[in-house]
């Protein structure tokens, strides 16, 4: 079977490229480096031609609200519309836990009429939304950070190891579409400045971290839910400690 991979050269797209290929799949890996633009439409329906399923994993350069809302908008559009035309049979799309749970985010907003016009697109689809992953940590620390210390929310956190996410959207895009949504996440809940602490101790960073329930989340304020997930997610095998120890430090 032919499934393309928008963003197929990034991190979760390379590992489940891999995946599929040793599945015996025909995986096109599709990027703006590949000639495949989902923004410009360049490359798209040629890439698409004999696919059967499509696995949207692409992402916006930049986080800014206007700039992020207009590159889910677009790029979503050009690629349904191309899907339609091709006949792809299944469109399958990384999301994220929390994305209909905190509007003041700009980055979740866009996120969340991703979503929309995938559900309106009528092609079958399946949406995945995940829990944050591992890789994410060092940048969650910084974006708390001034000078030696880390003001960090304490809503809670059950972060994911990228391996189990391609493993899960894998699964998803081998299995029939359940047009809805299908929750993943890490095996391990704690508050995020634990988590947090607990990495920075590890890679024996000498932050401070201080908890605070009103400490902002990338502009964001976080209740306790608001990005884990209660309904029956599927849940990894890697832990931290699992995580930690095989991950090479850049």
């Amino acid at each position: 079977m032919k499934i393309v991979i928008i963003g197929g050269t990034g991190l979760i797209g390379s590992k489940t490229a891999e995946r599929l290929r040793k599945h015996g799949h025909d995986v096109i890996a599709a990027s703006p480096n590949t000639g495949v633009n989902t923004i410009t439409g360049e490359g798209i329906a040629e890439a698409l031609k004999g696919a059967e399923v499509v696995i949207d994993l692409a992402n916006s350069p930049s986080f800014e609200d206007k700039a992020v809302l207009e590159f889910f908008q677009v790029s979503g559009r050009n690629l349904l519309a191309a899907e339609k035309a091709a006949g792809i049979r299944h469109h399958v799309a990384l999301s994220i836990i929390g994305t209909d749970q905190l509007p003041e985010s700009g980055y979740l907003r866009a996120k969340v009429a991703q979503e929309k016009i995938i559900r309106d697109s009528g092609t079958p689809y399946t949406i995945v939304r995940s829990t944050q992953f591992f890789e994410f940590l060092g940048g969650i620390a910084q974006g708390g950070t001034v000078g030696d210390t880390a003001r960090l929310s304490t809503g809670y956190l059950q972060p994911i190891a990228s391996d189990d996410v391609a493993d899960f959207v894998t699964d998803a895009a081998l299995a029939a579409p359940v047009n809805g949504t299908i929750d993943i996440s890490g095996p391990e809940r704690a508050r995020l400045c634990d988590f947090v602490a607990r990495y920075l101790k590890a890679i024996g960073d000498t932050r401070t971290v201080i908890a605070d329930p009103e400490a902002r989340y990338f502009g964001t304020k976080l209740q306790d839910g608001s990005l884990v997930s209660d309904n029956d997610p599927r849940i990894g095998r890697v832990g931290f400690d699992q995580w930690f120890a095989t991950t090479p430090r850049k």
